[in-house]
């Protein structure tokens, strides 16, 4: 799909999401299921990831209107707004919380002991204490990890692969993320162990930025982006400020490179959003999520924005091009 009708089809599936809503509160929930939907973002930057949970619920039998409603809400990266969400899905009696990202669904957690909570994507949900262990997550929350950390040194490796004369490498994180300060310190150690040398670079709301990006012009030649819900909201600030500072861009999310960053390899999100709606499945049906075990990405993308490369003076060689799932140009 070329890359303007894509661009086209992601709007419009965004203006499909933002009305999903309104059908859901139009049904009689007294007699559905009653799915509460978390947004970590904005609801363009998730729309292909909610309709692939969707799609999946439908395919188990679960269609909005008729077996389930679903509420949506939208945190837009703000953290303040996950608790006063998460309070109005208690008052709603929802069934069940679907959200994704660490620091969301640890406050979905910290305020609401009783439903159950399904996440989509977070990234060491043991080392940031999310659930006690993969295989028997304990409580009322379980999901599917991002396995982040572990992804970091294969960021990086393909980083310098295109870049051969790299030797700076700049790592930006939201600082008030306890899954993109381990992400942070993981892609740190793996940037020395590859000879590189590291700025880091810390934010913690979106007026951090600009200045961030001053302080990085002429310091590094490529940027490592650490996956957060913050930094996902900003991604198109954050890939116009990479670019005029010359910065290539490395991230965890396609939705990056959509918006005009240079390369993304992670999960495919659509995929970790699909196999969420069995969890959710599972969870209408009787089961606990605490006997519900974590399961780990097995899908996994590289995804490169040629007018991008194009607008930072690079040639991409068209043996690194084959390594890709997704060429946008």
């Amino acid at each position: 799909m070329p890359g303007m009708r894509r661009r086209e089809f992601v709007s419009l599936l965004g203006g499909t999401v933002a009305a999903w809503p309104f059908t859901a509160r139009a049904q009689q929930p007294g007699r559905l299921a009653k799915i509460g939907y978390l947004g970590s973002s904005t609801a363009l930057a998730q729309s292909q990831w909610t309709a692939a949970f969707v799609q999946r619920l439908r395919e188990l039998g679960w269609i909005e209107g008729q077996t389930m409603a679903i509420e949506y809400r939208w945190a837009d990266g703000r953290s303040e707004r996950v608790t006063e969400i998460a309070a109005e899905f208690a008052r709603l009696k929802v069934a069940v919380i679907v959200t994704y990202a660490n620091t969301t669904a640890a406050a979905v957690k910290r305020a609401v002991t009783t439903i159950p909570i399904v996440f989509a994507a977070a990234g060491d949900p043991v080392g940031t204490g999310l659930v006690a262990s993969l295989a028997r997550p304990g409580g009322n929350i379980t999901g599917l990890s991002l396995q982040q950390t572990e992804v970091a040194s294969k960021r990086l490796e393909i980083l310098r692969d295109l870049l051969p004369s790299l030797h700076t490498v700049a790592i930006l994180a939201n600082a008030g993320s306890p899954n993109a300060v381990l992400e942070m310190s993981e892609a740190d150690a793996a940037a020395r162990r590859f000879g590189l040398a590291v700025v880091r670079s810390e934010v913690r709301k979106t007026e951090d930025f600009a200045p961030a990006f001053d302080a990085l012009k002429g310091r590094a030649e490529a940027l490592y982006i650490c996956t957060d819900p913050l930094l996902t909201t900003n991604r198109l600030g954050i890939n116009t400020l990479a670019l005029g500072v010359r910065l290539p861009t490395m991230s965890g999310v396609r939705e990056y490179v959509e918006a005009g960053g240079l390369m993304s390899y992670g999960p495919n999100f659509p995929d970790l959003f699909r196999r969420a709606a069995e969890y959710v499945d599972k969870i209408l049906r009787g089961s606990k999520p605490a006997d519900l075990p974590v399961e780990q990405p097995t899908k996994f993308d590289l995804v490169i924005n040629l007018t991008t490369a194009k607008a930072l003076g690079l040639t991409i060689p068209e043996q690194f091009l084959l390594r890709a799932n997704e060429v946008i140009e």
